[in-house]
């Protein structure tokens, strides 16, 4: 079903009608949170850290997230009890952008948030990209839609159960294909931003 996503029925908004109509299902959400992340690269530019990555600066990126590790970690400590679960797909090589994020979520794993990483090799060869989708338990799901250099430009509004719940398990069955976020990270020091990996290597 998530192959085929796009030729359903569903409400367009743009990005600030996104961002205004997500979060009153998210504060009343009665179910699980599913995030399904599948672009290498994306644009934050309100972000400071993504803001010191873009302009090659490894160091300051990792200290501001760092240094707001409470705030990254707040909506997982401070959630309403709900169950938070997200699959990042990832492809080798790794993009600049897939090893900051990865360190800026593994904040969120420690904090709760079940993070699991699946490799795009094991989708098969000749598959269309799956959707960036977030799945609110079975009320409503957005297709968030990015433009080509990135940038979050709005999302697409699904009100159907039926479809909701079909896609909602084919991402489960991915989910449970992937590896632990943390375990990932332990694992593959590619994944690690440039001055934790080298540290890393240094200290052997």
């Amino acid at each position: 079903m998530l192959d085929h996503l796009t030729g359903y029925q569903s409400e367009k908004l743009s990005a600030d009608e996104y961002l205004s109509d997500f979060w009153p299902y998210f504060q009343k959400l009665e179910g699980v949170f599913w995030k399904l992340e599948c672009r290498q690269s994306f644009r934050e530019p309100r972000n400071p850290s993504w803001q010191a990555l873009d302009r090659g600066d490894w160091h300051e990126a990792l200290r501001i997230i760092d240094e707001t590790s409470t705030e990254i970690q707040a909506p997982i400590l401070d959630s309403p009890g709900f169950p938070m679960h997200r699959l990042r797909l990832v492809t080798r090589p790794y993009t600049p952008y897939l090893r900051w994020e990865l360190h800026f979520i593994r904040l969120r794993a420690q904090a709760g948030e079940r993070i699991r990483v699946l490799d795009t090799e094991a989708l098969g060869q000749g598959r269309r990209p799956l959707p960036e989708l977030v799945i609110l338990g079975s009320s409503v799901m957005y297709e968030v839609v990015y433009d080509q250099s990135g940038t979050l430009s709005g999302a697409r509004k699904i009100s159907d159960p039926a479809l909701i719940e079909s896609c909602r398990h084919d991402v489960e069955d991915l989910f449970a294909r992937g590896e632990d976020l943390l375990t990932f990270l332990d694992r593959d020091r590619a994944a690690l931003p440039p001055p934790l990996s080298d540290a890393t290597h240094e200290s052997r």
